[in-house]
């Protein structure tokens, strides 16, 4: 790597910027242009420097700010049909299958889903409830958002460690 390609990743891990040709807004940082930015960074990802690219989209800024987890206890058991049924749906973005505590929290499966509104996110939620079956379940709505922050540290000269 190169001293441009340092300073390209480190622009990238801010995010792209959010206007119309974001790798020309980039390369204008940089002194590049955009196709010079998306060639260097198909070279890094060919290198193996950059292992994934990926988009993040700020969901609070184009309005989505209904995001909650479901918690679900599905009758019976194993969890699989119920989990691959809820996970089929375009609402859910997530979906995971955890043990239960018993005699604290019976809940076995959790989906994610983002809205426009509680009130949006609740009808999603009680549509797959009479879709599936499942009539337990509580639903936990985020207050605030944290950042997320990718764990890579730039080294001079030596590329990234994970």
């Amino acid at each position: 790597m190169d001293p441009r390609d340092v300073k390209l990743l480190s622009v990238l891990e801010e995010g792209l910027p959010f206007v119309r040709e974001p790798f020309e807004e980039v390369g204008a940082q940089l002194g590049m242009t955009g196709n010079d930015v998306i060639g260097r960074i198909r070279a890094l990802c060919d290198e193996g420097i950059i292992r994934k690219f990926r988009a993040r989209i700020n969901q609070r800024r184009v309005g989505i700010t209904a995001n909650a987890l479901v918690a679900w206890r599905p009758g019976g058991s194993p969890n699989g049909d119920a989990g691959a049924l809820l996970a089929s749906f375009p609402c859910v973005s997530h979906c995971y299958e955890r043990r239960p505590v018993p005699g604290r929290w019976e809940y076995t499966l959790y989906t994610v889903h983002h809205g426009y509104s509680r009130e949006e996110v609740r009808k999603e939620v009680e549509t797959l409830a009479g879709l599936t079956g499942i009539r337990d379940y509580v639903v936990i709505f985020s207050t605030e958002e944290f950042k997320q922050v990718p764990n890579v540290r730039i080294r001079e000269n030596r590329g990234l460690i994970p």
